[in-house]
């Protein structure tokens, strides 16, 4: 989910001599968090789909999917403390997926 890349933790990288992401990507780090977004939910679609999924697991998919997008689209990656409360607002993700992918298969066939 969205990376803790603020400005202090782009300064102390620059400080101690990390080729950090947060450095690499810079401006364009919307984007490529976008991409990578779009590859996490396009895999979890295949896999869903691979393993006969039913409808409870692609509703946590989207809502997963509902969430990156607004974090993307609200993102301000000069401001440490929304890319500190995104960060921390992904916390649950991988619980819902969870709920999602055990809820799918209870109701399979």
């Amino acid at each position: 989910m969205l990376a803790n890349t603020t400005i202090k933790d782009k300064y102390d990288d620059v400080i101690i001599g990390i080729k950090s992401t947060a450095l690499k990507l810079g401006e364009a780090t919307p984007r490529w968090l976008a991409m990578f977004g779009t590859t996490m939910i396009s895999g979890l679609l295949a896999v869903g789909h691979n393993a006969g999924q039913t409808w409870p697991y692609y509703l946590t998919v989207a809502l997963v999917s509902g969430h990156l997008a607004k974090q993307i689209w609200t993102l301000d990656i000069n401001n440490a403390a929304d890319c500190g409360q995104k960060f921390r607002a992904n916390r649950h993700i991988g619980l819902l997926l969870f709920l999602g992918i055990v809820t799918g298969n209870l109701l399979k066939e």
